[in-house]
Parts: structure tokens; C-alpha cells; sequence
């Protein structure tokens, strides 16, 4: 017997006076013990699907078909019954781990609560749960984070701790919306393994929803390509992979970002440059609030970056990676010396800071929690332009319409708000919003982390495009060293604050020097090569 079946979903909501249909008679099953992976374009209905079977779309969604979850119908059932089934039968790991955890709730706090809930666990048998929890999903010093909150931690950090919330009740079904998103290779290989390991021992069905076609080929014995709110195709993963029927399943296995940068410019000048950058948070403890210690996040940096050029950060989470940006935009206190453009960034005024601000842009790894849910989609663009004192009205909607049409987004839409639009959407907003003010630095933390393959591809093209054109500087900050690769011309590696290896990127992918540049490799190509896992 299935432990889920979805038979002929249909899912509409109301926008403008019309009803649009964002799902159209999907039909599929999840047997006990098994991995479906649902995959497709961002806005191809795959997370209202997987949103339809506990019926968490909320109100404004008009749904029928049926969904049965152990011979129960979902569509339909009482608040009790979905309380009941919700987080304890089947449990969910979110896209977008910011948005999902509370920011005034340490994470103990938060695990705890879904313990104390659905297994009445208490006081230190929930605490000894909660450790092993925070462990078998990869968190460094599990006790001593209990206490910390979400903005304490890495973005691969936070999906962990997601993770670790989803599984803390033994659910019958795990629902994960793009698990994996955040998280860098080694540990995105840690993830799967667990998960896979939890479905052998729990008989666990889990339904897996990704952009990430070697993971899906690693992990799903199934497959389902969804593409405007259809499955176009489905089959087992073996089958599905190497012989692919619809033509859009052979569009999505070959999307892949190849290439190189353009050959930077022998005469351009130096954009960025440290010596000796340190980034240390200090351990406060006691009723004083003594400092006992530091959590060395960023150790004596040396890094180079000349106008036209990319420099890819990789390493794990919590790495360092984005506090070394942060650092250099001055977004956060650090030591040792950053040049810009020429100037002291350090010795810069509040005001002169404020100015250069158009020419430092960054792109945050979470679109999501970095728009304003207040805010339409042109004012997210225009922020900027406003504080900058650029053109407003009728000129300003023409140039938000231009960045629009640069990064894929259709400028019709621009008096939406963030909710309207898919994850991958949204990024693209993010990716607008940093180049309107035509800057000559931009951070890119993680920027291709939410986008389907294509969208990848889409977005890696026109990166390299603008860079160009318009001869911008960019750290680039990623987990996919395949996109690293194609965007970067050169790489440094950081662990644990320190940088271990730095150099010219084909020379470092072909033959890393340091043992932990090796694994990261490894690490990489063991997921796109998809060691089918069922």
C-alpha cells in the first residue's frame, strides 16, 4: 500500500479577478521506503504540489483531486487531523531555512518545541534528542550552538538546523523542498547519505523536490519532470536518465554552465585589495559578559581583484567566505588593511562610505528574506536609484524595465510583490536590484543557489555578459564548483577562516595542492557524477 497517493491535483489561485491554474491533474504515488524526486523550472508548480498534501497553501488556493496519506484523505480533513499528520507524520525541510526558523528563538528552543509536542519530551532527555540531532546533520560543536540563534549561523548552517527539526519526529514522510540548496558539496554528500541511511532504517518515504539533477539521480528511485504545472514525464531514475522521451527532459539533463570568463584586460587596474584582513567575534561569558575567547572567523586574508575579473570563494559553510565579503564592503568590523577603487575603505567617512555604496553591490544568498515583502517589485530594483539620488517617475520605471529584461525577468510584472514569484524569480530580482546602479564591485553569495539548471545557465551567461560590458569586479561565493568553474578566474579556498589554497582556476580544478581542495573536488564530482543510491 502507498504511503501517499496524489490522483488528478488541481490547483488554482484567484490573481486579478482570474483564476490561474498553477497545477493541472498531477497524479503520482510515494511507497513506503521510497524517494520520488519531483523536478523542473522554478514556476513549474512543484512546491504547490508538494505544499497541496497537508494543505498548507492557505485560503486563497482553490484545490481538488485527492490526496491520501496512509488511506486518509487530506484534501478536505479537519484542522485536528492536519495538526496531527503536520510535522509529525509528514514533516517538511523548507527552501528557505531564514524565513522558516524564528529569529528570536534560540535553536533549542525551536527543536524542543516539536519534541515537547508530538513525543512529550522534557528537560534533558529533549536536550540529549536535540544534540544528536544537531550531530547527525553535520553541526560542529552541537552542544555549545544550542543556545545560538539563526542569524548566528552560516545559511548552509540553518538549512542543516531545518533539517534537523524535519527528522526529529521519525516522520513516515519527508517532504524536502530543495534541502540541499545551501549547503556546500562535502556536506551535501553528508545530507543525502543520512537521509538515505534514515529511509533504510525507518522505511521513510521521501519526496524530494530539486534543481539539482545529480542529486536527483544520486538519491530517487523515481522521477517526475514537472513543467507548467504537468508531469510531462515519469519513470524510474535509471530509465529516466538515459533514455529520456519528452523533449524537456532532454533540455533539462543537457543544461549544464560551461565555458570560461573573458581574458581580463592586461591594463586593468586593481579593484580590491587586503593585507592581513581579520574578521574575530569575541566569546562573551558570565553575568559581566567577559571575553573568554574568539571565534576566528576570517585569518589574515590576502586577496587580489582587478576590474573585469572573478575571484570564487569556496569551502564549506561556515567557512568564512561571506564574512570575508561582508568584511570588505565594511558591512561588518574587521583588521588589517582593504583597498577599493584606490581608497582606504577602512579610513572612509559616513558619508563617503554612503557614496561608494553604488559602487559595492552584493547579492544575498537568501532572495527571499532580502526583499521586502512591502515592497513591489520595481521599488525592491529602484531602492538604490533612490538613495543615490537617480532618476524617479517615468525615467526610473523605463530603467528598472531595461535591468529587468538583463536578468530574464519580464518588466510586466514589476508592480508584483516578492510573493508572487517563484524562488528562482526572486533571485533574479535580488541579481536587478545589485545591477541598476551599474556598480564596479559586486558580491555574488551564492547567487545561482535557488535557480533550476536552465535558469543557472541563463544566469552564468549573462553574469559573464554584464562583466564585460561594463568591466565589473565580482566575488563570487558558491558551493557548485561547477558553476565556480565556468564564472571565476581565479579560486581561493578557505576552512575554517583560513585561507589554504588560492590560485588560477583551471590549475587549481586540474591539480589542487592542498588535501582539503582535493576533497572539496572529490566531493563535487562524486555528486555530479550521481551514484544512483536507491
Amino acid at each position: 500500500m502507498s504511503l501517499l497517493t496524489v490522483k488528478d491535483l488541481r490547483v488554482s489561485f484567484r490573481q486579478d479577478g482570474q483564476l490561474i491554474e498553477a497545477v493541472k491533474g498531477v497524479s503520482f504515488r510515494l511507497d513506503p521506503g521510497e524517494t520520488v524526486a519531483i523536478v523542473g523550472e522554478s514556476g513549474s508548480g512543484k512546491s504547490v504540489t508538494a505544499l497541496s498534501t497537508v494543505s498548507l497553501l492557505g485560503g486563497s488556493a482553490e484545490v481538488s483531486g485527492s490526496v491520501t496519506y496512509d488511506g486518509q484523505e487530506m484534501i478536505g480533513a479537519d484542522d485536528r487531523r492536519l495538526r496531527q499528520v503536520r510535522g509529525n507524520d509528514i514533516s517538511f525541510i523548507f527552501q528557505e531555512p531564514m524565513t522558516s526558523l524564528n529569529p528570536l528563538h534560540t535553536l533549542e528552543k525551536q527543536i524542543r518545541e516539536s519534541l515537547e509536542l508530538h513525543q512529550g519530551l522534557t528537560g534533558d532527555a529533549a536536550r540529549v534528542r536535540i544534540i544528536e540531532l544537531l550531530q547527525r546533520v553535520g553541526i560542529r560543536d552541537a552542544e555549545s550552538r544550542l543556545g545560538a540563534y539563526p542569524h548566528q549561523l552560516s545559511g548552509g548552517q540553518r538549512q542543516r538546523v531545518m533539517i534537523a527539526m524535519a527528522l526529529a519526529n521519525k516522520p513516515d514522510i519527508l517532504i524536502a523542498d530543495e534541502p540541499t540548496t545551501a549547503l556546500d558539496v562535502t556536506i551535501q554528500a553528508q545530507i543525502l547519505e543520512l537521509l538515505a541511511e534514515l529511509k533504510r532504517e525507518e522505511g521513510m518515504g521521501l519526496l524530494f523536490i530539486t534543481h539539482d539533477l545529480g542529486v536527483v539521480q544520486r538519491i530517487a528511485d523515481r522521477v517526475c519532470v514537472m513543467k507548467d504545472g504537468e508531469i510531462v514525464e515519469e519513470g524510474p531514475t535509471a530509465e529516466i536518465f538515459a533514455n529520456p522521451e519528452h523533449p524537456y527532459t532532454r533540455k533539462l539533463l543537457g543544461a549544464r554552465a560551461v565555458g570560461q570568463p573573458a581574458v581580463v584586460p592586461e591594463n586593468a587596474p586593481v579593484m580590491v585589495e587586503t593585507e592581513g584582513l581579520r574578521v574575530w567575534f569575541p566569546i562573551q561569558k558570565g553575568f559581566l559578559k567577559r571575553t573568554v575567547g574568539h571565534v576566528k572567523a576570517v585569518n589574515d586574508a590576502n586577496l587580489t581583484v582587478r576590474a573585469g575579473e572573478t575571484l570564487g570563494i569556496v569551502g564549506e559553510s561556515g567557512s568564512g567566505k561571506t564574512t570575508l565579503a561582508l568584511a570588505i564592503m565594511r558591512l561588518i568590523a574587521s583588521e588589517g588593511k582593504i583597498t577599493f577603487d584606490g581608497g582606504d575603505v577602512h579610513g572612509w567617512s559616513t558619508r563617503e562610505l554612503r557614496h561608494r555604496r553604488a559602487d559595492m553591490q552584493i547579492v544575498f544568498q537568501d532572495p527571499f528574506g532580502s526583499l521586502s515583502p512591502r515592497m513591489t517589485c520595481e521599488q525592491i530594483i529602484a531602492e538604490g536609484m533612490g538613495v543615490h539620488g537617480s532618476p524617479d517617475g517615468r525615467a526610473q520605471r523605463v530603467l528598472v524595465a531595461e535591468v529587468m529584461e538583463e536578468v530574464g525577468l519580464n518588466p510586466a510584472t514589476m508592480d508584483r510583490y516578492p510573493h508572487e514569484f517563484s524562488g528562482g524569480q526572486r533571485q533574479r530580482i535580488a541579481i536587478a536590484r545589485a545591477m541598476i546602479l551599474r556598480p564596479k564591485l559586486v558580491v555574488l553569495d551564492e547567487p545561482t543557489s535557488a535557480l533550476d539548471m536552465t535558469v543557472q545557465v541563463q544566469i552564468v551567461d549573462l553574469l559573464r555578459d554584464l562583466q564585460v560590458k561594463y568591466g565589473l569586479a565580482y566575488l563570487f561565493i558558491s558551493h557548485d564548483l561547477n558553476v565556480v568553474r565556468a564564472m571565476s578566474h581565479r579560486v581561493l579556498v578557505m576552512k575554517q577562516g583560513d585561507v589554504v589554497e588560492e590560485g588560477e582556476a583551471e590549475a587549481l580544478f586540474s591539480a589542487p595542492k592542498t588535501e582539503y581542495a582535493r576533497t572539496l573536488l572529490a566531493a563535487a564530482l562524486d555528486l555530479k557524477a550521481g551514484a544512483h543510491q536507491p
